[in-house]
């Protein structure tokens, strides 16, 4: 199996990395004294702005294996004039390697009292490196063998405030498992015929709505799945923060799409953003690999749907309906002979929420989930419902 691990700081565990300016306050890095200002330019606006800074640098890690890829994610709020830059470093044996942004975030639009329109960063490449959009990609060459978090936290020139994080980690893999693919084994008896209520919400509903934020429903697939899960664990946007969608049909969704949209990936895909935008609502959320269905059966036997990454064509999943080179869909539970009860929010192509769940054969989702993200999902959940138990390489 692939080999995959993820690492997480937060609460007492920012005690292991090295403050400059920051602290931890009620279980939150803080921005408490500037060590440095910085100019920044805003890409969509061209507008710059001064801001004080003060970074967090975890330690070292070295999961044992070489990387392959690696996701980012965090949990923050950001209040008004402020904002975060997440950068990862990956090393070699002889400790060099280059330092790469994962993100540039703020939790509102600039309309809405956002330092800056949330971004990745395109064009980053060592000879043995490079991030596509949310994911840093090795090349070969060197073996990277370890890596490293730092994290900024900048607040406009002249203001006291500072954004709060609950969480930094990131998810590490070696190379994909070579060899044809094989069905999972059954997992805990606990999660067969188990099907947790998560409420159905379709993107194609979308369809044609604010077409600026990732073509405007049709490509929401991202969003809508964060969306239905935030409404299971009964939280989201209120009324308020929804206003301004218009026509007014399952808001929550729009709100989403705006809310995670990455202005220089022009989409709302990006992984931890979508993570990061669930996270605001008092949940813990993240972005990992798992290696197998019998992975996800321990998160519904626990309570916990997941969202995972697929790609396919229409063949290869019976009753789609669709082909996609990737989507994000919602696993709510498990029929008792195994195969997989999920929320797809891209709904046979139809605008209709009564069309969102599904039973999908095991081993053919099994297949486009691992073949087409290698098993990413999101992990969103309260922190007072535990995650299962990790296996010994822990993914979570």
């Amino acid at each position: 199996m692939r080999d995959v691990t993820f690492v997480a700081w937060r609460d007492v565990a920012w005690g292991e990395g090295a403050h400059l300016g920051t602290a931890v306050v009620d279980g939150a890095l803080t921005l408490v004294t500037a060590t440095g200002t910085r100019a920044y330019t805003d890409p969509p606006v061209g507008s710059t702005s001064t801001y004080d800074t003060a970074t967090w640098t975890s330690p070292t890690i070295g999961p044992g294996f070489a990387i392959a890829e690696l996701v980012a994610s965090w949990n923050a709020t950001t209040p008004t004039g402020t904002w975060l830059e997440v950068r990862v470093r990956t090393l070699t044996r002889d400790s060099s390697g280059s330092w790469f942004v994962m993100g540039r975030w703020a939790s509102d639009d600039p309309a809405d009292g956002g330092a800056i329109h949330r971004c990745s960063v395109p064009d980053q490449a060592t000879s043995w490196a490079t991030v596509r959009t949310d994911t840093l990609v090795t090349r070969g060459g060197p073996g990277l063998v370890s890596w490293q978090l730092e994290l900024t936290l900048l607040r406009r020139t002249g203001t006291t405030v500072t954004p709060a994080v609950t969480l930094l980690g990131a998810m590490v893999s070696g190379p994909s498992a070579t060899g044809p693919a094989r069905p999972s084994a059954l997992g805990p008896a606990s999660a067969r015929g188990i099907e947790l209520d998560v409420p159905t919400l379709s993107q194609e509903v979308h369809r044609g709505h604010y077409p600026r934020w990732d073509a405007g429903g049709e490509a929401w697939c991202s969003p809508t799945s964060v969306a239905m899960v935030l409404a299971f664990w009964g939280t989201g946007p209120t009324p308020a923060e929804t206003a301004w969608v218009h026509p007014a049909v399952d808001a929550v969704v729009d709100h989403a799409a705006r809310q995670v949209f990455d202005y220089a990936y022009d989409a709302a895909g990006n992984w931890p953003f979508n993570t990061a935008y669930a996270a605001r609502y008092g949940l813990e959320a993240f972005v990992t690999r798992l290696r197998s269905l019998t992975e996800a059966e321990t998160f519904v036997a626990a309570g916990i749907p997941l969202v995972a990454s697929v790609s396919f064509d229409e063949s290869e999943l019976t009753g789609a309906g669709y082909s996609t080179g990737g989507h994000l869909i919602v696993i709510r539970g498990f029929t008792p002979a195994g195969d997989v009860v999920v929320n797809d929010p891209a709904s046979h192509l139809v605008a209709d929420n009564g069309q969102v769940r599904a039973v999908y054969d095991r081993a053919e989702l099994e297949a486009a989930w691992l073949r087409g993200s290698g098993g990413i999902v999101y992990v969103i959940h309260p922190r007072a419902v535990p995650l299962p138990d990790p296996p010994a390489q822990a993914g979570w």
